[in-house]
Parts: C-alpha cells; structure tokens; sequence
C-alpha cells in the first residue's frame, strides 16, 4: 500500500494484533513489531529466516518514550538532543520495568534505542502508541531495502502488508553507539558521524555477530529427561519444569526463549538442560542460540 492514512490505519491494526509489518524509514525499510510482544517479536525472526537471536533496535516516537524504556546519561542526552529524530540508534542500560520482551534485547541487560525521522515510522508509532523493534526488512542476510519493490522481493509471502514510502534517504543502517557508562563506543558505522572509542570486543548491537545471553550455570542440550541437579526446559513432548511450547510451536518457543533461561538460571537447581527443538527456519535460530549459551566459557 502507499503511504497513506489508510495505510497506517491498516498496518497499526495488524501491528496491535501481532503481526510484522514492513514499514520504511530514513535508513532503510524495516520489519516492525510491537516490542511489547514477544510473539510478535517471534514472527519477525520467522519472515527474516534470521539465524541467530541478535538484540534489535527498538523505534520510539521521542526521547521521552525512549526514558521510559532506557537510562540516559549525560553522554546519551546530548547525543539524542542533536542528532534525533534521526539515523542515530543508542545503546542505554535497559529499565527493569520497560515492558519489552526480551527477545528484543537477547536477554541482555541494554537496550539499543532510536527515534526515526520517516513520516511514515512516526506516524505508525503514534498510530500504535508502543514501541516497535524494526529490523531490515530483508531475508537475513540478504542486501537491506531501500524500495518496497526490495523487502517484497525478500519477504514476499511472509508478512501480510508492506507501506511503500519510495527511496529511502539514507539507504544505509544507522549508526550505533553505546552510551552505558564510560566513554562511548561506536559498535556501527553509519550516516551519523560520532566522536567515540570504535569497539573490537563485546558486541552487543544489532546487525552484527552474535552477542549472546549466556547462563551462569552449564547447559545441557538434546535433553529427553532431567539429571540430577538439572532444571529442565521442555518443548513439545517432553514437559521438564518449564516448557518452551507444549504444542512445539517454534513461535511460541522463540518468545519463550530468553524468559526461560533467566528463570532456570535463578532456580536452586544448578545445572540446566534444554529438549530437543526440531526443525529448520526459526528452530534452527532456536538451537543456535542454545547452543552458544552451552559453549564452554573461559
């Protein structure tokens, strides 16, 4: 649909009912969700084939909306002050009661915020009122959108509306910054031109390889029944202490994910061990994930 008021009529309605839409923005078109909504959130990493649980940017109308989700230093205010709205995304400590589902953030203790300069975005989060985690609107690893006519050729038949808001201005990613204590770092490259240490370790932001939740205590995988000392995680028809999908529903099990592990690595029992979770797409995401959460740690 162009972009129009009937078109952010349509896509807040299926938004608030779960569903990704492709929406664009300055940088490029994105695959928004509410970010309230873990299953929703699920849906995007099921349209991207995404391989792996990466933290995602999450889009806000302004900077108030984005305290009511992050801790903003100084460093970060002033950041936000001039260069948003705009292709500008900062890492900030994450609220204990933002409301956002952790897969958004893979767990993590940080959230990766920005305030987008696209009509067609700030209409939307004004249409929905919550905040929207908006990948790019591309198959992973395929070459972000620009146009509609890209996110169609990547993600057609697997999201239920696309807003064509032509060119995107930018047409490249955002820049990040983290701004959680100490001298900022830049964890991406973008249009933003920002003095800060450039990162070679850690990584914790979008769009780049795997920073991970990883537990406390060992994680066992493949596991058809519990140990002793072992806190099981179930999926499908094996049932363990708490269950990622009793019906083996990859989307549920992938809201499920992170909130799982923070409470098997909270309960008294001190190793974990997870069911199988068969299949490809969004399993194979699944098992990736656990299976870097498992790797030995030195």
């Amino acid at each position: 649909m162009p972009f129009d008021d009937a078109a952010i009529a349509e896509a807040a309605r299926l938004v608030l009912a779960g569903e990704p839409i492709v929406v664009p923005t300055e940088t490029v078109y994105g695959l928004a969700a509410d970010a309230t909504n873990a299953e929703a959130v699920a849906r995007i990493y099921e349209a991207k084939g995404r391989p792996s649980f990466n933290p995602l940017i999450v889009h806000v109308r302004d900077l108030d909306a984005a305290e009511r989700i992050g801790v903003f230093d100084d460093q970060a205010h002033a950041l936000a002050a001039e260069h948003w709205p705009g292709p500008l995304t900062l890492v900030v400590p994450l609220k204990p009661a933002s409301g956002v589902a952790s897969i958004v953030t893979a767990g993590l203790p940080t959230i990766a915020l920005r305030v987008p300069a696209h009509q067609a975005m700030q209409a939307l989060l004004g249409a929905v009122d919550r905040p929207l985690a908006a990948p790019s609107a591309n198959a992973s690893g395929r070459i972000s959108p620009t146009r509609a006519a890209h996110a169609l050729a990547s993600l057609g038949g697997r999201i239920p509306l696309i807003i064509d808001g032509g060119p995107t201005e930018r047409g490249i990613e955002s820049t990040i910054v983290a701004a959680t204590g100490g001298p900022l770092r830049l964890l991406r490259r973008g249009p933003v031109v920002v003095e800060a240490i450039e990162q070679t370790g850690g990584i914790e932001a979008p769009g780049m390889l795997a920073s991970h939740y990883a537990p406390t205590k060992p994680l066992r995988l493949d596991a058809r029944e519990p140990r002793d000392g072992e806190y099981l995680i179930g999926f499908g028809t094996v049932a363990g202490d708490a269950t990622l999908s009793e019906t083996g529903d990859p989307i549920e099990a992938a809201a499920r994910l992170f909130d799982l592990l923070h409470r098997a690595d909270a309960a008294p029992q001190p190793r974990i061990a997870v069911a199988p979770v068969p299949g490809e797409g969004l399993p194979a995401a699944i098992r990736d994930r656990l299976k870097r959460a498992a790797a030995p740690r030195s």
